[in-house]
């Protein structure tokens, strides 16, 4: 949420965090989970878009996404991190509680957690209590398969965190097809265990694909009938994405569905995924820019620092929390994200009178299928994209790095199969 004001003499209520930056100040309620933007008048009228004095970046990210571990028990076809196996490297406990304490001296006001499955972490639920004991809020991801009556419980009655189950499907059959057999049946036990604890407005996660984007009425229907929030993701050509990406995204047919189903509802969530298609008119809520090394950015398992949780590549790390400076060091030193903060030409998008409005579309995007930076969105409302990708040579798109696709079973530790049989 956007508003103006004076951000002088600001009272503010016990569950409200309040941050400086260079245009004013972010205001965050922990209990509303909501994130307000304060100027001043002067300064809104110095710069009537608040976008563009974001491209400057901010004291610290907005949206921090942290994969804690590569580990996973499914492979998804679409997953960005290519994630399966545990990397021996992940930080250590005590590491891991070191970033938090850098993210609490930068008033990094919460971290999205994500992996991998990220509960698969022995540590996890120490490493959430230590976050939200320490001013940090948690929202992490999860497919479901380890979330059970007793953890549902212990989430509900922790402040400040949030829960994001995922799906791509409305049904078993569709959601299957690319998050693998059993996984419609484990999100739905987990969210059901969720409603049963008293878990209000957990999230409910869909990656928008050709093949779910005609269910987004009855994953609605669904995120209501458990009293939740629907969450749209942008499917990127990121990870395992690379190699189904032209089998999966929505059609531009779908994609002006999509804008329109958007539009009327401004309570979807969606992370400002889909600011490319404000070129067709009407700006979608949101910032409406790409926040890579801007306000948002990546730690991923071993510590590694990307611009993006879309550019798991060479070419995107920024530095890693282990270097000296730690992860402060990274976020305000780093050569990578001061060039991304300069300000950007709008290279072969110069011509096209939407440019304002898409911002020339997403980086990862483009990177992954081979179009330059300074080109247009693949997806590109007005075509432009789609025609560039027809002269890029095969094979030719940068490799999306290392891979981890080997899922991990999950295991029943002996206490809780002691427990169950009791």
């Amino acid at each position: 949420m956007t508003s103006t004001g004076t951000t002088s003499g600001l009272q503010t209520d016990p569950e409200v965090a309040l941050r400086r930056e260079p245009f004013g100040a972010l205001a965050y309620n922990y209990g509303t989970r909501r994130l307000t933007f304060l100027r001043s008048k002067e300064e809104a009228a110095l710069a009537p878009r608040l976008a563009d004095q974001m491209k400057g970046g901010l004291n610290a990210p907005i949206c921090l996404t942290w994969e804690i571990t590569y580990g996973c028990n499914l492979a998804c076809i679409h997953c960005l991190s290519s994630s399966g196996r545990r990397d021996p490297r992940e930080l250590s406990t005590e590491e891991a509680k070191a970033v938090i304490d850098e993210l609490h001296d930068l008033q990094v006001f919460y971290v999205n957690i994500g992996g991998g499955e990220p509960t698969i972490r022995p540590d996890f639920y120490e490493l959430v209590d230590y976050a939200v004991s320490n001013g940090v809020g948690v929202k992490f991801s999860t497919n479901g398969s380890t979330m059970t009556p007793e953890r549902a419980a212990r989430l509900a009655g922790t402040d400040y965190v949030d829960v994001q189950v995922s799906i791509d499907g409305a049904d078993e059959a569709t959601n299957d097809a690319v998050r693998g057999r059993g996984s419609f049946a484990a999100a739905r036990s987990a969210m059901d265990a969720l409603a049963a604890a008293g878990f209000e407005g957990f999230k409910i996660s869909v990656v928008v694909t050709r093949h779910n984007v005609a269910q987004l009425e009855d994953f609605e229907a669904l995120a209501s009938c458990y009293g939740a929030q629907l969450r749209l993701t942008r499917l990127r050509p990121s990870g395992r994405g690379a190699d189904s990406w032209s089998e999966l995204h929505p059609s531009a047919e779908q994609q002006v569905s999509l804008y329109k189903w958007l539009l009327e509802r401004p309570g979807v969530l969606t992370g400002d995924s889909f600011f490319h298609l404000s070129a067709l008119g009407e700006p979608l809520p949101g910032l409406n820019l790409c926040g890579a090394g801007r306000v948002v950015c990546l730690i991923d398992p071993v510590g590694d620092v990307y611009a993006c949780p879309f550019v798991l590549h060479p070419e995107f790390k920024a530095g890693s929390v282990r270097d000296p400076g730690g992860f402060a060091q990274v976020w305000h030193s780093s050569q990578l994200f001061r060039s991304l903060r300069e300000p950007a030409s709008a290279g072969a998008c110069a011509s096209c009178g939407s440019y304002d409005a898409c911002q020339g579309g997403c980086m990862a995007a483009k990177f992954f299928t081979g179009l330059p930076l300074d080109g247009p969105d693949p997806e590109c409302v007005k075509g432009h994209g789609s025609r560039l990708l027809e002269t890029v040579p095969a094979g030719s798109a940068p490799a999306p790095g290392p891979g981890h696709s080997v899922p991990v079973a999950l295991t029943t530790r002996r206490g809780e199969r002691a427990a169950r049989r009791r």
